[in-house]
């Protein structure tokens, strides 16, 4: 058996620029909004540039809501932890 070693040279330019992307910022909304949707309501989700990358925020946005979190560590369940 013979083994191919491939050696590449990463674009960061080219990865910033994928991570900076509307492609990238849809899929994350889509996932933000997963989340907020699994977590109830009262979660609401936010879309932010941030240096290189965009970034999701999921966030308890009603008084309700930031209770809930509280108590029952909402968020972190919607995410599929804390079971």
């Amino acid at each position: 058996m013979t083994v191919k070693v491939v050696k590449f040279e990463l674009n960061s330019k080219g990865v910033v620029e994928l991570m900076k992307s509307p492609a990238m910022q849809n899929v994350l909304k889509q996932y933000g909004e997963a989340t907020a949707s699994a977590a109830g309501k009262g979660y609401s989700t936010d879309i932010v540039m941030s240096g290189d990358r965009a970034k999701a925020f999921v966030e308890a946005s009603t008084l309700e809501a930031k209770r809930d979190n509280k108590k029952n560590n909402t968020l972190l369940k919607a995410l599929g932890g804390g079971r």
